[in-house]
């Protein structure tokens, strides 16, 4: 049997010539085409190998009858409608890993660049001075190292860094501080790693608890003359905090590769200092990672379509179209479940029980589980989770996930009751169907509630007296912020508080949360974003 390939964006020579020599596999390259041109052919093609360039929408996969892989050569997957994909059974793959070493050796380039006054030193000698006395730079040996994230990226780093005798702190809100001791390196606070570090590098993802993290109070916390690195994502670092710092001279230089706005506007104050390097972008961008890339999605939409062995897959592809439909509202709802659980837990991540009570028609529950851990651990972790990879990061992290089920759901047809323990805590969440496709959440920690997971929510815990939900609405009204609902669960057992869960239209700002934080009778207020 035969299958046709189409490369829809330019691919790395070494992957366009894995598909012609394989045997069975007839290969297209058509780069540069238009939305409808591409429609009119696509119906043709078994595969699809894109990069970031072609996008992959819902219209684009209704004339898509035959497709049934799509390969993407890089880790994003924005430019692919995933959810349309996999409710017509067409398994997404990406390439996680192609250009992880890349992206560490560039953090580490640059830390030794500015270190060193390279790029000054380049600059200034090209226009005819001799500023040797000027430039001079410093040993990194025993120096300290702060790492803000210990994934793949992160984990690199600190391994490279330990190489140059480098002293490696790190800190990482979900691995263990057993997996970070596993590499020889000190898992801390993050204040700690702020007053420790010579120099600290970055390799978080960008989520609402991480945008701006790095900001005047954290730059307060650190040593004077720090060395900063930034090779994850544009807005983890507040530009004007950091501007500050640098004119106080609190950070002694930093290491840009990323910015909040892509190329930087005309006229972009930190370039004012010649103690700022900076690259565009480029953690990823060596000959070396792009064919890995090519070569990885080759390899994976190949073995896919001759053997069905399936890698580094982004939806669900264990299981039949079919039984993928059916089991789709269950996926949808594990996967709040976990988003909300991964915004209400706070410490490291120690276990995660999933109770499965009720009639889930003798499937196989496997993809509903993954679907938790990715809702999880996707706002945690920089590393793409997958339907594939999740488990593997889960357990690399040091979580135990443990599952039971029973036939019995009492009040429902069906439940699914997730527990997340941390060093300091646990949560418990519990979600259900209503009718056959929408999910529910009736139960958070003690309280009953029953709401749709879904936009803008917050959590408010108050006292249960007479006006307290009122004055909740004035404050918002006050900031023009509508609700577009609003759920009041009471603790159980019987007890003094409420738990009132808000969906507005547009996000809480931090002023209307502190707001609501500051209010007399509330007890917590949680923010989280679906």
């Amino acid at each position: 049997m035969s299958y046709k390939v189409l490369v829809s964006d330019k691919l790395g020579d070494a992957g366009v010539n894995l598909f012609e020599q394989e045997e069975g596999i007839e290969v297209d390259v058509k780069t540069d085409l238009s939305d409808e041109q591409l429609k009119e052919i696509i119906g043709d093609y078994d595969a699809l190998a894109v990069r970031s360039g072609t996008k992959v929408t819902k219209e684009l996969l209704e004339s898509a009858g035959n497709l049934k892989a799509i390969g993407r050569a890089g880790i994003g997957v924005d430019n692919i409608d995933v959810d349309e994909a996999t409710r017509r059974g067409i398994i997404v793959m990406n390439t996680p890993g192609g250009n992880v070493v890349t992206t560490a050796e560039h953090a580490i380039s640059m830390m030794m660049a500015l270190t060193r006054n390279i790029p000054q030193g380049t600059a200034s000698l090209k226009d005819g001075r001799w500023d040797k006395k000027k430039l001079q730079g410093r040993e990194i040996m025993n120096k300290t190292l702060g790492v803000i994230g210990f994934g793949k990226i992160g984990s690199i780093v600190a391994n490279r860094a330990r190489g140059l005798k480098m002293n490696v702190v790190v800190y990482d809100p979900v691995v263990t501080p057993e997996n970070i001791k596993k590499e020889k390196c000190e898992p801390v606070g993050l204040n700690e790693l702020y007053e420790r570090s010579d120099y600290i590098t970055i390799h978080v993802p960008k989520i609402k608890k991480t945008t701006n993290m790095i900001d005047k109070d954290a730059f307060a916390k650190m040593k004077d003359g720090v060395m900063l690195i930034h090779c994850a994502r544009g807005g983890i670092v507040d530009e004007d905090a950091l501007y500050d710092a640098l004119k106080m001279g609190k950070v002694g230089g930093a290491a840009l590769d990323v910015f909040t706005e892509e190329p930087p506007p005309e006229g972009f104050k930190l370039f004012e200092f010649d103690n700022v390097i900076c690259t565009p972008h480029l953690g990823a961008s060596t000959a070396e990672a792009q064919t890995n890339v090519a070569v990885d999605i080759a390899h994976q939409l190949i073995g896919y379509l001759k053997d069905e062995t399936i890698k580094n897959a982004v939806n669900v592809p264990s299981v039949s179209g079919k039984v993928l439909e059916e089991l789709d509202p269950f996926i949808r709802m594990a996967d709040r479940i976990g988003r909300m659980l991964a915004q209400l837990s706070d410490g490291h991540i120690r276990s995660v029980e999933i109770d499965y009570d009720g009639d889930f028609g003798d499937h196989d529950l496997s993809p509903v589980r993954t679907a938790v851990l990715c809702g999880m651990l996707e706002p945690l972790v920089l590393d793409d989770v997958n339907a594939v990879n999740a488990p593997y990061l889960a357990k690399e992290k040091g979580i135990k996930v443990l599952e039971s089920s029973s036939g019995d759901a009492q009040e429902f047809i069906n439940l699914i009751t997730v527990t997340v323990k941390t060093e300091k805590e646990t949560n418990v969440v519990s979600g259900t169907l209503f009718g056959k496709s929408d999910p529910r959440i009736v139960r958070i920690n003690d309280f009953r509630l029953e709401m749709r997971p879904e936009g803008y929510l917050t959590l408010i815990q108050n006292m249960d007296i007479p006006g307290e939900i009122g004055s909740i609405g004035t404050i918002l009204g006050d900031s023009k912020i509508n609700i577009a609902r609003m759920t009041v669960g009471q603790e159980e057992p019987e007890g003094e508080r409420n738990i009132v869960f808000l969906r507005t239209d547009t996000p809480l700002t931090k002023d209307v949360l502190q707001r609501l934080e500051n209010y007399p009778r509330t007890r917590q207020v949680i923010y989280m974003d679906l």
